[in-house]
């Protein structure tokens, strides 16, 4: 590769990384696939190479996209709301009520870059970089009011209505709720082709990530630093500690690394199969929110397991059928039941384990499963210059309706996925791709955890469009 191609990959790279912002998704956490082409067949074509970009949902079909750079961008929009009911008890007998509150969520737009630049070399080598965003754990609730005891069995107060959907207001905050997680990936992968019907990879993964969280200083007392600061034997004849890394602490990062490994086999003509594995990723902790995270402020990465078989039934018709497992019960920060803080010393329940309250080894986190989704995709070229693309994926969303209260925080409730999308190649190895997607609205309705007279039922809505283009050498 001339010099001029390498200051032309470089410097878009170092724009990607600035670029790096807002990135927000729709299974669970995950993204419903990466890259235009990819998304525009709902993540299905694991086993269709086509694009530099293609090496992130799986590192073997490095050596089968040829030398390329590829660039793009979306545009994505989801739409959350939060709906609870009238209570009985509205904040008596120990009660922590929320509203009643109908609110939407402020964030609505976000733009999600991506580049990747393949090389090929000598003996069926081939070499590739790629950068792109991820995150999906975003809100932004304005308003609202929850209904509690501040000073609880030790103080004087009865039950009182502050501003704010956990009651933040009460801490002289402005009624603002949310969290904010990003994420920017770099993978680095090396691939061979061992033969005509087969190829692995392997690519690092590096991560850095980002996250927010504000308005929940109202689940202070409930922190392993504040329990642990009591004297068991008279609560309150003690001056607790205050956690100061729980909540409005501004923007904390953290940064770690994974492997992925995969393999392409084209089997015939008709047939093509791929698979890829993508390690659990260890992250640095969030020390500023170390009082909210389980184990004091870890948030891994899961791991996802990817399989899919192509079907050419001709040069121009191609059908995908491909299966994603996320399994978010690995790890503590998102699979701990919500339950777990009510064996918290200071949450009333008569509890002593101490490693239950938030920021403890078994803290509580958004209580979510694991996640399988099914994908289909039609890739179908009518002539020279236009190809066109089909998609729909689903995947049961991960929350189960007795973990309402926290993922309010995170209301993860996609289920279903429809995309389509373009390729335009007026000049040969020059290509502009779109793609669409569209999510219809799924909801989710359960019990208020710390109200059993209350429900909570939140929504989601969310599209999203597309561009790249690529450049062939």
């Amino acid at each position: 590769m001339n010099n001029r191609k390498t200051w032309v990959t470089a410097a878009t790279v170092a724009v990607g990384l600035c670029m790096a912002g807002n990135a927000f998704a729709t299974n669970g956490y995950f993204t419903h696939g990466t890259g235009t082409k990819n998304k525009a067949m709902a993540g299905s074509g694991i086993a269709l190479p086509e694009d530099a970009i293609d090496i992130t949902n799986n590192p073997a079909v490095a050596p089968f996209v040829g030398d390329q750079l590829g660039i793009g961008a979306a545009l994505f929009s989801p739409v959350r709301k939060y709906e609870t009911s009238e209570s009985m008890l509205n904040g008596q007998m120990g009660a922590f009520t929320i509203g009643p509150n109908k609110l939407t969520s402020d964030s609505e737009y976000f733009v999600i870059p991506h580049i990747a630049k393949t090389w090929q070399r000598d003996n069926g080598n081939a070499w590739a970089i790629a950068f792109y965003g991820r995150g999906g754990m975003n809100t932004d609730w304005k308003g609202g009011t929850a209904t509690f005891d501040p000073d609880g069995q030790c103080g004087p107060a009865g039950a009182m209505t502050f501003p704010g959907t956990y009651g933040d207001g009460a801490f002289g905050g402005n009624g603002n709720t949310g969290v904010n997680l990003s994420q920017a990936f770099l993978d680095i992968t090396w691939a061979k082709q061992v033969n005509e019907n087969f190829s692995f990879g392997l690519s690092g993964v590096f991560v850095a990530q980002m996250f927010e969280a504000k308005g929940v200083r109202t689940f202070s007392a409930f922190t392993e630093t504040y329990a642990s600061s009591l004297n068991p034997q008279d609560p309150c004849s003690s001056m607790p500690t205050m956690p100061e890394n729980l909540s409005n602490n501004g923007t904390d990062w953290s940064y770690g690394y994974g492997m992925k490994i995969g393999m392409h086999a084209p089997i015939n003509d008709m047939f093509s199969f791929g698979a890829m594995y993508q390690t659990k990723i260890s992250m640095t902790e969030f020390d500023d929110y170390a009082d909210l995270f389980a184990e004091q402020g870890d948030f891994d990465i899961p791991a996802n397991l990817k399989v899919g078989l192509t079907l050419h039934t001709s040069e121009s018709l191609a059908f995908n059928f491909d299966i994603e497992h996320i399994w978010y019960s690995d790890v503590d920060s998102i699979a701990n039941p919500i339950a777990n803080i009510f064996s918290c010393p200071t949450a009333g329940r008569g509890g002593t384990d101490l490693s239950s309250c938030l920021g403890g080894n078994n803290g509580a986190g958004v209580g979510w499963d694991d996640m399988t989704v099914f994908k289909l995709g039609m890739m179908w070229s009518n002539n020279e210059d236009w190809t066109w693309r089909f998609g729909y994926s689903y995947g049961e969303q991960p929350i189960p309706d007795s973990e309402m209260t926290f993922n309010i925080l995170a209301p993860a409730t996609i289920e279903h996925h429809f995309t389509a999308g373009f390729t335009l190649e007026r000049t040969k190895g020059r290509e502009f791709s779109m793609a669409f997607m569209f999510a219809p609205n799924s909801d989710v309705t359960g019990p208020q955890n710390f109200d059993p007279t209350q429900t909570v039922k939140f929504e989601m809505y969310q599209w999203e469009m597309e561009a790249s283009y690529s450049w062939r050498f």
